[in-house]
């Protein structure tokens, strides 16, 4: 099988890469490089294109056929809840101009016809429940990220029934941790990248807000490590493969809790450095508590989260330290502020 990877470049995206391989997949990336590199995806074929850009959906149809694709991972897309608070047409425009460009290369494609999409827990907003399952309603995301998601899945749909693209959108939480340790995170965009690279520049790591109704005050989250979350993607090409499919969302996580301040605490631990954290006031657009039920993707495609929020923090940790330009002394390490 063929894949196209839409920011394979990126840190979820190399991680799915290279799942891929391991699984003898032929694997096709498509990335504009804005927050990648090109030695992430082991040799792959990489088309350097910016899918939100015009044009870009008769010139994936055109990849598509000519690298015999049979499936594509959709990741590409910002990100940031709080720059989407920002810049909410601009993230309309990255998001779902990329998702309108992929689905319009894929209903001009001689074969490629099945989708696995990125989408988000960003997508329940603050739901009624505290353990989020997929048919949760009502579905009303409070932020343009979410929105984006929401309305990709809705696109995707929309498109099954008249281009005969077979569509799963996987929902996750937060991601974090590492496999391979050169695949670290490449951006400094996820919280416990944030809180390492402060830890770098001898700053206190930061905390938004420990006033949200949790039992630590701090946001509760599902944390999912990203090998857990590639060996995911493998598991929702193989259920597009069946003829049959109850579904087209799935949560994936581990359908436990875990707070930011609990994470910081872990890092202490798993670093050993003597930092103490700052409180600050709380971000736009962040759900006090988010946990996902995974129990549908448990029954549907066997898969099972493997990893806990200590293998997490000790694997992202082994990353940051092996690479040169993030490594810390831990023994002359000193808080600066």
């Amino acid at each position: 099988m063929t894949v196209l990877v839409t920011g394979g470049c990126g840190y979820i995206g190399a991680h799915v890469v290279h799942a891929l391989h391991q699984a003898g997949e032929k694997v096709v990336v498509v990335d504009d490089l804005s927050y990648g590199k090109p030695t992430r995806i082991e040799g792959s074929r990489l088309y350097g294109m910016d899918i939100s850009a015009p044009g870009a959906g008769e010139r994936l149809a055109e990849i598509l056929d000519a690298e015999d694709v049979d499936a594509v991972i959709h990741f590409a897309a910002r990100k940031q809840v709080g720059e989407s608070v920002e810049k909410p047409l601009w993230y309309y425009q990255q998001n779902i101009g990329g998702m309108l460009n992929v689905l319009t290369g894929m209903s001009k494609s001689k074969k490629t016809k099945k989708l696995v999409f990125s989408s988000s827990a960003a997508t329940y907003g603050v739901p009624p429940v505290d353990v989020v399952p997929e048919d949760v309603v009502p579905m009303l995301p409070i932020n343009p990220y979410g929105q984006t998601k929401l309305f990709g899945e809705w696109m995707a749909r929309a498109c099954e029934g008249r281009y005969g693209i077979r569509f799963c959108a996987l929902r996750y939480f937060n991601v974090a941790g590492c496999g391979p340790v050169e695949l670290e995170d490449p951006a400094i965009l996820n919280l416990i990248p944030m809180l390492l690279d402060r830890l770098k520049k001898g700053k206190a790591p930061l905390i938004f807000g420990d006033d949200y109704p949790t039992p630590d005050g701090t946001c509760v989250r599902d944390y999912i490590h990203v090998s857990d979350l590639a060996d995911a993607h493998i598991a929702a090409l193989k259920y597009l493969d069946r003829d049959e499919r109850k579904y087209d969302a799935f949560n994936v996580g581990t359908g436990e809790g875990t707070s930011v301040r609990q994470i910081v605490d872990e890092l202490k631990k798993v670093t050993g450095l003597p930092f103490q954290e700052h409180v600050q006031g709380r971000r736009a657009g962040d759900p006090p508590h988010l946990i996902g039920d995974p129990t549908r993707i448990n029954t549907e495609m066997g898969w099972h989260a493997k990893y806990n929020v200590e293998d997490i923090v000790e694997s992202a940790w082994k990353a940051w330290q092996a690479n040169p330009e993030h490594h810390i002394d831990v023994e002359s390490w000193k808080q600066a502020d």
